[in-house]
């Protein structure tokens, strides 16, 4: 009688995930130093693996290459978690979406805007400056900026019906939004001309509200021409 072999069973305990966590971490705060330290060319892996105290191996073997690394870094600090969920299932974003008055939910993406840019904003700069220079840097921020374009279409197509101003419709305020909360337009405010994030958000929630909504009418108003 033959005795068969017991399939070996996968080691995969608590303790392990928790370091695997803590050294993918320690890795990308290492990176996200030297990128925004000295920019993405000039940062080797093995400058990363230094500054992180681990192996070399250990970094490839976690981001495969420095293109890998970059992204994973950014979609960390543009998230604020290691939660695998993306933007659009956010709870911050799905408030946006839900939000039924329009100024409010104007001003909640003023709010959440400016929440997300301050965690993001050294590593902003870093790719918008190395894409002229890297391929890998210019290919993340063509996907920053059709992201960015995309997710403002589904801000602005949650709007109630008839909420955009005279004259003014989906296409270009999709435009509008994009171009108020690209982030070209914090880097030059707020990182050129040095306004406070609660000053950025205030004008970003007051134009925002300008340039969509325009001048409300009152409901009464509102009533009599429907």
């Amino acid at each position: 009688m033959t005795v068969g072999v017991k399939p070996r069973r996968a080691y995969n305990s608590p303790r392990r995930q928790q370091q695997a966590a803590a050294t993918r971490g320690a890795i990308l705060e290492a990176a996200q130093a030297l990128f925004e330290r000295q920019g993405y060319p000039a940062t080797t892996m093995e400058a990363v693996a230094s500054e992180a105290g681990v192996a070399l191996k250990t970094v490839y073997l976690a981001f495969s290459t420095k293109a890998g690394l970059l992204r994973a870094l950014w979609d960390l600090l543009l998230k604020g978690d290691q939660d695998v969920a993306p933007v659009a299932e956010r709870p911050w974003y799905r408030a946006v979406i839900d939000e039924s008055d329009p100024e409010r939910k104007l001003r909640l993406v003023a709010a959440g805007s400016v929440a997300v840019k301050q965690r993001i904003g050294g590593l902003l700069r870093v790719v918008r400056s190395g894409a002229p220079v890297d391929s890998d840097t210019a290919a993340l921020w063509a996907l920053i900026q059709s992201d960015f374009h995309a997710n403002q279409r589904v801000i602005v197509e949650s709007l109630p019906p008839g909420s955009l101003r005279d004259g003014l419709d989906a296409d270009t305020a999709t435009d509008i939004l994009w171009t108020l909360n690209h982030p070209d337009t914090w880097l030059l405010l707020h990182v050129e001309r040095g306004w406070t994030p609660e000053r950025f958000e205030r004008w970003f929630g007051d134009t925002l509200v300008a340039q969509l909504l325009g001048d409300r009418p009152d409901p009464e108003t509102a009533r009599a021409r429907s």
